[in-house]
């Protein structure tokens, strides 16, 4: 296909995706002056006066890929995806900010120090590396691109909600993402709570 370019957004790729959740149709996009390509699954009619069904994903390797327990990101993916499936539209952009945007060796370096007993947030500063380096001003482009103004977010981090809302996407409703903890990421999730303003609660 031909690559079509909007302000700063340029489509590089689109073709369907069936997954074990449903059938997706999957573009891929660049932002200008952003890193890496980002990948986008959509279902149902996308259009200004729709209210999908909207999750920013920030991938995870060691979560999505090869199953860590460290984390809940695995677990949130598959959860967005099999809501976004059952939605009457939505989107799911997954976004190149692996390790909260540090990058995988760092991420893998703080998980070292949190070995040690630091929390995530400790682990990064001890690096000298920012807590959380992601941004979602790309993915605000990407959703203009699609022609939406509103949506329903699928998230438990403010920060996403207000990145949109600076770039002129209408956040309608949170739609809460909680998943199980399990024994080893308890304290990953207390950190994200207590310490990152994450919206959940749990037992445990």
């Amino acid at each position: 296909m031909r690559r079509t370019t909007l302000h700063a957004v340029t489509l590089l790729a689109r073709a369907t995706l069936p997954t074990r959740f449903g059938d997706f149709d999957v573009a891929v996009y660049e932002v200008d002056g952003a890193p890496g390509e980002v990948a986008a699954l959509t279902r149902g009619e996308l259009h200004a006066d729709a209210l999908p069904l909207v999750r920013l994903h920030s991938e995870c390797l060691t979560g999505d890929v090869l199953g860590s327990l460290r984390c809940d990101c695995g677990q949130q993916l598959s959860a967005a995806l099999a809501m976004i499936a059952q939605a009457s539209a939505g989107v799911l952009l997954y976004l190149p900010q692996e390790g909260r945007g540090i990058g995988l060796a760092n991420k893998i370096r703080a998980y070292a120090l949190q070995d040690e007993g630091l929390d995530t947030v400790d682990a990064n500063l001890a690096l000298g590396l920012p807590v959380d380096r992601r941004e979602y001003a790309s993915a605000a482009e990407i959703l203009r691109f699609m022609g939406l103004r509103q949506v329903r977010l699928l998230t438990n981090n403010p920060s996403k909600s207000a990145a949109l809302k600076r770039r002129g996407i209408q956040v309608v409703e949170r739609v809460p993402l909680t998943v199980p903890p399990n024994s080893v990421n308890l304290q990953y999730l207390r950190t994200k709570a207590d310490r990152m303003g994450h919206l959940f609660a749990f037992e445990g």
